[in-house]
C-alpha cells in the first residue's frame, strides 16, 4: 500500500511538471494574436534589407539577455527606468549592443494588433531565428511564451569575455546549463561578428605566430589607422553569411578573438571545431538547437514577470 502511495505521489508530481512545463510551446500565440510571429518577421525582413549586420546584432542581444537572468529581456530596460536609475545596459559589456530600435518597432505594431499579449523577451527569441535565416543559416521552430523580467540590474551582467581560455569561457556555459559543444556552436555565432580594435589588442600587441602573418599585417594596419576604435569581422571571408566559414578560418590561424583562435587549438574543442569546419550541416543543425537551447534559459512563464507594454520600461504598479 505505502509503494501504490508514493508511485502516486510521483506521478502528480510528473504531472504537475508536465503541466508546468507545457505554458512554452511552439505556436503559443496562435490563438492570442496570431499575427504575431509574421509582424516580428516583416520587421525583421525590413530592417535586414537594408542592414545585414542586423544578425549579428541580435545574436549577441539575445545572448547578452539570456546569460544573466535568463531569456526575460531585462536588457531592454532604460537605465531612467529602473529604482536605480541603472539598467543592464550600462554594463560594460552591453554598451555596444544595438537592435532596440528594430525590438521597439515589432513591439508597437505588436500593441496595435494585440495589446498586452507578445512579450519583449518572444520578440528577441523570435526576431533572431528570423535574422539568421535570412542570413543563410538554419530555420527552426521556437518555442514561445515567455514572459518579461521584473528587474535589470548591470552588477549581474557577468558574461564570458573575449580573452578567456577555453577553459575558462566553458566555466560560464557550464554554469547555465551549456556543454562544450554547446559553447563551441554559439561561438559560431561570431561567423557575422564584429569587434574593435580595442578588445584585441591582447593579439596585436605583437606577433606570436597564432595568427596568420598576413592577417596580422592587414590587421596591424586597420588598428593603427586614427579612428574611432575601428570595426573589424570576426569572419574575414563570408562576414554576412550564417555559414561554418568562421570554423574553417580559425583552423588556418584566422580567428580575431582571442577566445576564437583557442577553440581550434585547445585539445577539447579543436574535434568539434575540425567537424564543424567540414560537415556543413553538422554545424547548422547545432546551430538551431544550440539557439533553441539558449531560449529555454531560466525562462519566467505563467504568472511569473509581466507582458510589458513598452520593453524599455516595466509597467506601473497595478493600483
Amino acid at each position: 500500500m505505502e509503494k501504490i502511495i508514493q508511485l502516486l505521489f510521483i506521478c502528480c508530481i510528473c504531472h504537475e511538471l508536465i503541466i508546468l512545463s507545457s505554458a512554452l510551446q511552439v505556436g503559443f500565440y496562435a490563438k492570442k494574436c496570431r499575427a504575431a510571429e509574421s509582424i516580428v518577421q516583416q520587421e525583421v525582413q525590413r530592417s535586414f534589407s537594408t542592414d545585414r549586420s542586423i544578425t549579428a546584432a541580435l545574436l549577441r542581444m539575445y545572448f547578452h539577455d539570456c546569460f544573466v537572468r535568463g531569456c526575460d529581456a531585462s536588457i531592454l530596460i532604460d537605465s531612467q527606468n529602473t529604482g536605480i536609475k541603472q539598467s543592464e545596459k550600462d554594463a560594460g559589456p552591453n554598451q555596444s549592443v544595438r537592435g532596440y530600435e528594430l525590438i521597439d518597432r515589432i513591439k508597437s505594431r505588436l500593441e496595435s494588433a494585440c495589446p498586452t499579449t507578445v512579450s519583449c523577451a518572444d520578440i528577441i527569441a523570435l526576431a533572431t531565428r528570423d535574422s539568421v535565416a535570412l542570413a543563410g543559416g538554419p530555420m527552426y521552430n521556437i518555442l514561445t511564451g515567455r514572459r518579461d523580467g521584473l528587474v535589470s540590474n548591470p552588477a549581474e551582467v557577468n558574461l564570458p569575455g573575449p580573452t578567456l581560455t577555453v577553459q575558462e569561457a566553458l566555466k560560464f556555459f557550464t554554469n547555465k546549463g551549456f556543454s562544450l559543444n554547446d559553447m563551441v556552436t554559439l561561438l559560431g555565432a561570431h561567423t557575422v561578428g564584429i569587434t574593435h580594435c580595442s578588445l584585441i589588442q591582447d593579439r596585436m600587441s605583437r606577433f606570436d605566430g597564432s595568427m596568420d602573418p598576413n592577417l596580422f599585417t592587414r590587421l596591424s594596419t586597420t588598428c593603427a589607422a586614427r579612428n574611432n576604435d575601428p570595426s573589424v569581422f570576426l569572419d574575414q571571408s563570408t562576414s554576412f553569411i550564417v555559414d561554418n566559414e568562421f570554423y574553417k578560418q580559425i583552423r588556418l590561424k584566422k580567428g580575431i578573438l582571442k577566445i576564437d583562435q583557442e577553440l581550434a587549438s585547445d585539445r577539447s574543442s579543436a574535434g568539434i571545431v575540425n567537424n564543424f569546419s567540414i560537415n556543413p550541416k553538422a554545424f547548422q543543425q547545432a546551430f538551431a538547437n544550440a539557439l533553441i537551447k539558449l531560449g529555454n534559459t531560466q525562462v519566467l512563464e505563467g504568472k511569473f514577470g509581466e507582458i510589458r507594454k513598452n520593453c524599455r520600461a516595466f509597467n506601473p504598479p497595478q493600483p
